[in-house]
């Protein structure tokens, strides 16, 4: 495999705006374990093993349960979930794996059921980032792990 770019190096400006970004979106009306939930299972959508790990890692020192975590891939036909979560999921998905025909009235109206309109706006945009941040993580292949001292994620005893 062939060394990447370090893009935080490359486009030092741009990636500090867009870490600003992130963190205004992590202190969202979205509650903090949705958080967890819906960027884990964007990760696992778009392949990305490094957010994957750090997100896995900031939920387990955030108290979510392990079993939880492991039924997100499965999260439709699992009773762990409760009904704003999986209308959270479900955005996630769409938001994520943006269908020809766009998201469907079905996945908005649940999400309006469970949600407010400020909190579907503030979820859209914790997606949106955790999808951009995929995307540069794949395309880079940062190692999984390779921050974990500097965010302090060695705490999840995950290594």
């Amino acid at each position: 495999m062939s060394q990447r770019v370090d893009y935080q190096k490359q486009s030092p400006e741009l990636f500090r705006k867009f870490l600003e970004f992130s963190q205004l979106a992590e202190h969202s009306a979205i509650e903090e374990q949705i958080q967890d939930l819906v960027t884990i299972r964007a990760s696992q959508l778009n392949g990305c093993a490094f957010c994957l790990d750090l997100h896995v890692k900031q939920a387990t020192i955030h108290g979510e349960r392990p079993l939880r975590i492991h039924h997100l891939a499965t999260w439709r036909e699992s009773p762990l979930f409760s009904p704003r979560e999986r209308a959270a999921l479900g955005w996630t998905e769409a938001l994520t794996r943006i269908p020809d025909q766009g998201v469907q009235d079905s996945v908005y109206d649940l999400v309006r059921t469970q949600l407010s309109e400020k909190e579907i706006s503030d979820l859209s945009f914790v997606v949106m980032a955790i999808n951009a941040w995929n995307r540069v993580n794949v395309g880079f292949r940062t190692v999984p792990g390779a921050y974990d001292k500097a965010f302090g994620l060695d705490k999840a005893g995950l290594s």
